[in-house]
């Protein structure tokens, strides 16, 4: 008993600082009406404005991912530079108004596809800017040592609102419409500001600044470059983020095509895949980062795809995506604590915004190709190309894993090379 007592307080340790419990609180609320707005918008696009085109929910995560890698040269730049918690107050606030924009053109019955990519792309500016500096701005709410536990939490809390999210976005759509879900959202950023406007400040752990000498991106780049663990890693992320992580294709589709389910049933399957991402939220959380998970987490991604692909009822399928979810987020909660703690203080903000361009940003070069499969070939063909995105960044792991083992100047696979 007092070993699972233990194990819990090690696993929830970032919450014993003010300022993450505050942090934490504010983005719990907002997660649950952000995850409500990319289940409402990816139904109004399936079902309300297209005779249910899947491309056409490729062509709008496209544009809402796009300028992660568009803006990479200032977004990454901003994060080492400017002071984090102010440019979150402004991003957080932008990307309020501008799902409140959305929800009222929903709500008016004014809206068109066209509008819905144009506030797609918004967002996606908007976000690229957010995310690095969001990503890296937990470093300043807690001690070094408590940093992986404060990333897993992280992703737990932005998990459970992927849990919570789409169920209540479903009975919202069903029961009011897909624009009331566009509002909560706008209105749950309050939640967010409220918890930045009460930090102390005086205990914020401020991270070291880069002199301002240019962009620094080709600083950046050379940096991961010269480093063979933090080049796999990303090389990795990139087959998952670009073919593998498209769930809002995968789900919609296999949900109205192959299950014929409703708004509910199409929540309910987006919120069983939260329930594996919380469950691997909280592995990760208790567990050190190290290459091997990596590696495995990928390969099991990629067999719950395959699973999901040739699940013969609803319930195969939303068990399928239970252990995607699980093996999804250790594999990517796993991969930002590696890069963050082995990447330098003063080029943290410029590596995770590479990689956050790489695992947003590349989802417009992946996104449009898994709808044209969904729309050509069926939705559970797109879900064998998610299968095998999982399987070639498990290969590239176990390539780099026999590399560092037999590479000369190495202790291990987990060493980081110097910076």
């Amino acid at each position: 008993m007092r070993g699972l007592v233990a194990a819990g307080r090690n696993t929830f340790r970032s919450l014993r600082y003010f300022n993450y419990r505050a942090w934490a609180a504010g983005a719990l609320v907002s997660n649950v009406g952000t995850w409500m707005q990319r289940a409402a918008q990816d139904w109004l696009v399936l079902t309300e404005l297209t005779p249910h085109n899947a491309a056409a929910v490729g062509i709008t995560m496209s544009l809402q991912f796009g300028p992660a890698l568009l803006l990479l040269p200032l977004t990454g730049f901003a994060a080492d530079h400017f002071d984090q918690r102010r440019m979150l107050m402004l991003t957080q606030a932008a990307l309020g108004v501008l799902a409140l924009a959305l929800g009222a053109l929903v709500l008016s019955g004014t809206v068109q596809l066209w509008h819905v990519y144009l506030l797609a792309l918004l967002q996606g500016c908007a976000a690229a800017f957010d995310a690095p500096v969001r990503q890296t701005f937990v470093g300043e709410l807690v001690d070094t040592r408590d940093l992986p536990n404060a990333v897993a939490l992280n992703s737990m809390s932005f998990n459970a609102g992927r849990m919570i999210g789409p169920a209540v976005a479903g009975l919202v759509i069903a029961s009011a419409g897909s624009g009331w879900a566009f509002v909560v959202n706008g209105l749950s950023f309050g939640a967010v500001l409220t918890s930045l406007a009460l930090l102390r400040r005086g205990e914020l752990r401020a991270s070291a600044r880069a002199p301002r000498k240019g962009l620094g991106l080709m600083q950046g780049v050379r940096y991961a470059w010269g480093r063979p663990d933090l080049l796999t890693n990303l090389g990795m992320v990139f087959f998952l983020s670009t073919f593998g992580m498209n769930f809002p294709i995968f789900i919609s589709t296999m949900a109205v095509r192959v299950f014929h389910a409703d708004a509910r049933g199409y929540g309910f399957l987006s919120s069983s895949m939260a329930v594996g991402t919380v469950a691997g939220a909280l592995l990760a959380a208790g567990w050190m980062p190290r290459f091997a998970t990596l590696m495995s987490s990928a390969a099991v991604f990629g067999l719950g795809c395959a699973l999901g692909a040739a699940a013969p009822g609803y319930g195969w399928f939303a068990a399928a995506l239970v252990l995607t979810g699980m093996a999804g987020l250790i594999f990517m909660n796993t991969s930002n604590s590696l890069m963050q703690l082995g990447a330098q203080p003063d080029m943290r903000g410029r590596v995770m915004a590479l990689r956050l361009a790489i695992a947003q940003g590349c989802t417009p070069l992946g996104a449009p190709l898994v709808g044209w499969v969904a729309d050509h070939w069926g939705a559970r063909w797109s879900l064998a190309v998610g299968a095998a995105s999982g399987l070639v960044a498990a290969g590239i792991a176990l390539w780099y894993l026999r590399w560092a083992k037999n590479g000369p100047g190495r202790s291990g696979p987990d060493a980081p090379a110097p910076g």
